[in-house]
């Protein structure tokens, strides 16, 4: 554990925005970790526990207690027995907090252990999977996550989480939006298999020229995915403005049968009564939307804004700060593309990143 003086936290967040921290603390192993935060917490200090900062946006004035750098670089595996629904071989993959995401991955895939694989090219840490239950392309971290271990700040002890008890919904778990836990290492069910779970995603399956359901090798699943992010400026890139992002900035909508109804005739009013709202089942009743297209048919394409901080040039879901932008201009924009997108399709978005010091 080790403390730095002058840290800003813009040169610790995809988006390079954030002011200086209080107090910077790198921990470099769970126990680090839980120490850094049980000495701030006991002094009554805030505390702000960091990791890839890919899902983060930060105030221009920064944070004025103590960040904790999550930097533990621990992975093992062990055996889990077979797998009750296909016999293949299950492999428990237990990772740190501070492990990077995307290069994990590309080890299981190396190593022929499938599950995760379509998670590909998400920038972050390990910590951060369970916390927004990271998903994409029709594959979510919940589905492999079998135990979380985590620092109760309430009980002061460390504990492992069952799947169940982290609550996962869309996008959510019981660590979002509360401090109460510090996520320490994720332990991951994944399948001793060369083929990848099978395909959910259409766009995923297009790109491939395969049916829906089908699995491919594992690396094949990979170089497509990652193709699929580097075209919508989703793989980091110190060479591309478009990927100074913290990713997807609003969470797809999820409304109710009568709330889609009412969508489709807003459309209907602006889009013309030929035009259908991409809309998909939640298997709870309700339909997903796209928010991505509600914020295009709003009047937001790519590369819109009036200041400093823009809609990414390839894809009207993530807001970049191509450089010399500021916190509150990129929420301004925010706020700009929520207000239109109400305003036009009667549907108010959510944001994904976790904002700290700042609100929409």
């Amino acid at each position: 554990m080790s403390t730095l003086a002058g840290a800003v936290l813009s040169d610790y967040t995809t988006l390079g925005l954030g002011g200086p921290a209080g107090t910077f603390v790198a921990a470099g192993t769970t126990e680090a970790l839980v120490r850094a935060v049980s000495e701030a917490d006991r002094a009554g200090t805030p505390v702000l526990v960091l990791g890839g900062g890919s899902n983060l946006v930060v105030a221009d004035a920064g944070f004025a207690g103590t960040v904790v750098h999550v930097d533990s670089q621990g992975v093992s595996l062990t055996g889990g027995g077979p797998d009750p629904e296909t016999g293949e071989e299950t492999v428990l993959l237990r990772a740190d907090a501070g492990v990077e995401w995307d290069p994990l991955v590309e080890r299981t895939v190396r190593e022929g252990l499938s599950g995760i694989e379509f998670l590909s090219g998400i920038p972050g840490r390990v910590g951060s999977t369970p916390i927004q239950n990271v998903g994409a392309y029709g594959q979510d971290v919940s589905e492999t996550v079998r135990e979380v271990l985590v620092h109760d700040r309430v009980s002061g002890e460390r504990r492992a989480m069952t799947n169940a008890e982290c609550g996962f919904t869309y996008r959510d778990s019981v660590f979002k939006g509360s401090d109460r836990y510090v996520v320490c290492e994720v332990v991951f069910a994944l399948r001793r298999s060369r083929l990848s779970r099978p395909i959910r995603y259409a766009e995923v399956a297009r790109a491939l020229g395969a049916e829906a359901g089908a699995r491919v090798p594992l690396e094949q699943a990979r170089e497509t995915v990652l193709k699929l992010r580097s075209g919508k400026g989703m793989v980091l890139d110190p060479e591309d403005p478009d990927t100074r992002s913290a990713g997807s900035f609003f969470t797809n909508p999820v409304v109710s049968e009568e709330g889609f109804a009412t969508v489709r005739e807003r459309v209907a009013e602006r889009l013309g009564a030929d035009v259908e709202p991409p809309g998909h089942p939640d298997g709870h009743g309700n339909v997903k939307l796209s928010a991505a297209w509600l914020i295009d048919r709003a009047g937001f394409g790519r590369g819109y804004g009036s200041g400093p901080a823009r809609i990414s040039g390839k894809h009207t879901l993530a807001l970049t700060n191509p450089g010399g932008a500021t916190t509150e201009d990129l929420l301004d924009l925010a706020r700009e593309v929520r207000a239109g997108v109400e305003a036009a399709f009667g549907v108010r978005l959510v944001n994904e990143p976790v904002m700290v010091g700042v609100s929409l």
